[in-house]
């Protein structure tokens, strides 16, 4: 390993014991540098105390830029977009604009509310990204875990962003990482109440919802993710997608955790897996509809 990567975990671990106290993501945010990207924060999208979002800009400040909103997991039950600011700058320093929303989580509500929320701030980004320097037209919305079943969900099932007035094809495209797509009967005991175990209806189940007019997918899963079974998930969406002609790509990424997939975005954590550059070369792709690119950091000596 590079002294300069060793001297950054060296920094990473000093952090953990120093500050037992805070979440893994506040360390990860503590130590990454920001890129150059800068943000705006605390934009409403609609009324309510957690229907706030911050918007991350790139460092040269085109317009016109790609857009991406990033929804983060937490099982719906926790989350804030502060602690995921890597995310944000990470994603504006390879020249797109973020938009990071807060959504409401149980127990103030339940499953599907927590969809018209997401569906909102898309529908925001929609009307305002323009200002901010993002192009509308070139719409990607992105999460990790939970946030990803929020991102397929707005992408696969129309409902949502209907009552909002757009629909999927408003998307280039979307991306998850490490999401649950398939996941009934609830198994796990914290999920079960946001998703009214046992009467959980099968519509709350993104693989029901393919159809061929879908956006192109980028699904990326950490191989031995012990908490969202990859095979069942991630697998059986991809599978799914292709039946229906549906574009998808597929990527299994071994030594990297559930936690710890979402992680690999920041700069600190990059080694871990290519999570960022294949985020970048979707987008850039425009879905992967067309070639693109991707202009990788210099290595560190």
């Amino acid at each position: 390993m590079p002294k300069t990567a060793i001297a950054v975990f060296a920094v990473a671990l000093a952090l953990v014991a120093a500050l037992s106290a805070c979440s893994p993501l506040s360390i990860v945010n503590a130590v990454s540098p920001a890129g150059g990207a800068s943000a705006t924060a605390g934009l409403r999208y609609a009324p309510g105390e957690r229907r706030l979002l911050d918007v991350y800009h790139p460092p040269t400040g085109r317009a016109n830029a790609p857009v991406i909103v990033f929804f983060y997991g937490g099982n719906w039950v926790s989350g804030e977009r502060h602690d995921y600011a890597f995310v944000g700058q990470a994603l504006a320093a390879r020249g797109f604009v973020v938009v990071i929303p807060d959504y409401r989580l149980y127990p103030e509500v339940r499953y599907p509310d927590f969809l018209d929320d997401a569906a909102q701030a898309l529908a925001w980004t929609q009307r305002e990204i323009a200002a901010h320097g993002g192009d509308p037209a070139r719409l990607f919305v992105m999460g990790h875990s939970a946030g990803a079943y929020n991102a397929a969900m707005l992408a696969l099932d129309r409902r949502w962003l209907g009552k909002q007035g757009s629909a999927p094809e408003a998307l280039r495209g979307w991306i998850g990482l490490a999401g649950p797509y398939d996941f009934l009967p609830v198994q796990n005991r914290t999920t079960r109440p946001v998703f009214a175990y046992p009467d959980t209806p099968a519509s709350s189940q993104p693989v029901n919802h393919v159809t061929a007019d879908a956006p192109p997918a980028l699904l990326i899963a950490a191989s031995s993710d012990s908490l969202v079974n990859p095979a069942r998930n991630t697998g059986a969406l991809a599978a799914r997608l292709r039946s229906a002609q549906v574009p998808v790509q597929e990527l299994y990424y071994d030594g990297v955790s559930h936690t710890t997939l979402v992680a690999s975005l920041s700069s600190t954590l990059r080694r871990l897996a290519p999570t960022l550059d294949a985020v970048e070369a979707f987008v850039r792709s425009d879905g992967g509809r067309r070639p693109a690119t991707v202009t990788l950091p210099a290595p560190e000596r």
